[in-house]
């Protein structure tokens, strides 16, 4: 059983130019009392092709950690759009919330990103280079990807679970107190946000 379950994210500066930073309002809540913080970090996905152009925005610790209900919001740094390859600016990528326990990272929050010009003309003739001054980008926030990882949280690092233990599946985070309510209700636990015992 997982003792920290993010229950909700907001992006309030959503959709935005490519070079604001980015917001998160996180709500999570903790089931039982945590020895160490709790270490969340905000990746940007700057190429498919390989993980070498992954851009680490920022890193912080959370805690120490009450005891039910939390909320905090992580602001990063726009990706340096240097590090981005040019034929990788404009289209969909992926930006990554991630959350770990003394090293051990428990759950992902993926989503899809699409960087675009808003002014039609752009999109139909964009100039040689881009222009970051017009470029918008758009967070899908309706369909994050979730991932959740098993870990033993009161055990040293080097026992660390094996990767086969990891649990991957598609869950809109949003409004999920309602989805919460209605699986105590069918008792059928199925909410993908919601660790089973």
């Amino acid at each position: 059983m997982s003792l920290v379950n993010i229950t909700n994210v907001q992006i309030p500066n959503n959709p935005a130019l490519f070079n604001t930073e980015f917001q998160f309002e996180i709500t999570f809540e903790c089931l039982a009392p945590l020895k160490e913080d709790l270490e969340f970090k905000v990746i940007y996905v700057g190429s498919a092709e390989s993980e070498e152009y992954d851009q680490e925005l920022d890193s912080i610790m959370v805690g120490p950690v009450p005891l039910g209900m939390n909320r905090f919001m992580l602001t990063t740094p726009a990706p340096n759009s240097d590090k981005i390859p040019t034929d990788d600016t404009i289209g969909v990528t992926v930006v990554l919330l991630t959350c770990s326990y003394m090293g051990r990272e428990f759950v992902r929050v993926g989503y899809y990103v699409n960087n675009d010009y808003i002014d039609e003309e752009l999109r139909e003739n964009p100039p040689p280079q881009v222009d970051f001054s017009k470029l918008y980008r758009n967070i899908l926030v309706e369909k994050p990807r979730v991932t959740r990882f098993l870990i033993e949280w009161d055990k040293p690092l080097e026992i660390e679970m094996p990767p086969e233990n990891q649990i991957d599946v598609d869950d809109d985070i949003i409004d999920l107190d309602e989805e919460i309510e209605e699986e105590e209700e069918e008792d059928d636990g199925n909410d993908s946000m919601v660790e089973e015992e």
